[in-house]
């Protein structure tokens, strides 16, 4: 008899470990810049799930975040239940907002919700790209001067969904390039799921769990699609130039969300790293 417990407390020491293992939340480190000036990093310990997605927002603090070129996030953004939010009738500034971690290989998922007649865009492989003006001064270029946009529209209500060619402005679409089909959109004051994969160059957008397009960078298919839109080398020759070479020499680069002046939500914000 004692030694049939002997065994079951065995048993019990042995799986004691494990369990103990288990139930600890897995992490990992992140390194992310403070400011547009590289030099000034910080870490972030962020939780990994058995799937390898790493939640890069919590629903609470902006650890991580910052707007785009500025060491700070714009007063206008904000956290509200649980979500990122970009507040119109809030005071202060705004400008795009960025995870300050650049990405090479990966797949975002993100869900997202539009006001009524709304326009945002999620941005990825961004750079943050400064020039010098006639006078001399420092001059920092817009962030889709250097990453490819998944268009988040309001579509029945913005007027945007109208333009470009073949509905290549509505939601999930590589903006101004390529349609998202089908367009399964769902409308404005609900929320929708966006997906983004990049890998070696392929570029996957989904939209509420389909995948609605695919290209490729780096490839003359690629260079063709920017001449014919308007990042055209003849109608904007460093956009062109930018993006011809998305993710410029690393191949790599930042997650944004965009500030287009309407109320847009963002939550449930995930990335699962590829390499």
């Amino acid at each position: 008899m004692k030694f049939r417990y002997l065994l079951i407390l065995l048993a019990f020491l042995i799986a004691l470990p494990q369990a103990l293992d288990a139930k600890k939340k897995k992490e990992v480190t992140l390194t992310y810049s403070k400011s547009l000036k590289a030099a000034d990093t910080g870490k972030l310990r962020l939780p990994i799930d058995k799937d390898g997605y790493i939640t890069i927002f919590d629903g609470k603090t902006f650890n991580g975040w910052r707007g785009y070129g500025k060491d700070r996030v714009p007063s206008k953004w904000i956290i509200e239940d649980g979500c990122i939010k970009f507040n119109t009738s809030g005071d202060g500034d705004g400008g795009d907002l960025i995870f300050a971690h650049k990405f090479k290989n990966f797949e975002l998922e993100v869900e997202w919700k539009i006001s009524k007649g709304g326009n945002s865009g999620i941005f990825y492989l961004a750079q943050e790209l400064t020039t010098t003006d006639k006078n001399g001064n420092e001059v920092l270029e817009p962030i889709y001067i250097s990453a490819p946009e998944y268009q988040v529209l309001d579509n029945a209500n913005h007027p945007d969904a109208k333009l470009g060619k073949d509905n290549n402005r509505k939601s999930a679409s590589l903006y101004d390039m390529i349609p998202a089909v089908p367009q399964n959109q769902k409308p404005f004051g609900e929320w929708n799921k966006a997906k983004i994969m990049v890998h070696n160059g392929t570029v996957v957008h989904g939209q509420n769990d389909q995948n609605v397009l695919e290209y490729h960078l780096w490839t003359p298919q690629w260079t063709e699609m920017l001449q014919e839109s308007k990042f055209s080398e003849k109608r904007w020759p460093l956009a062109f130039q930018m993006l011809n070479n998305c993710g410029g020499d690393n191949k790599e680069g930042f997650i944004g969300f965009q500030d287009h002046g309407n109320d847009v939500w963002f939550r449930s914000i995930r990335i699962k790293i590829l390499d």
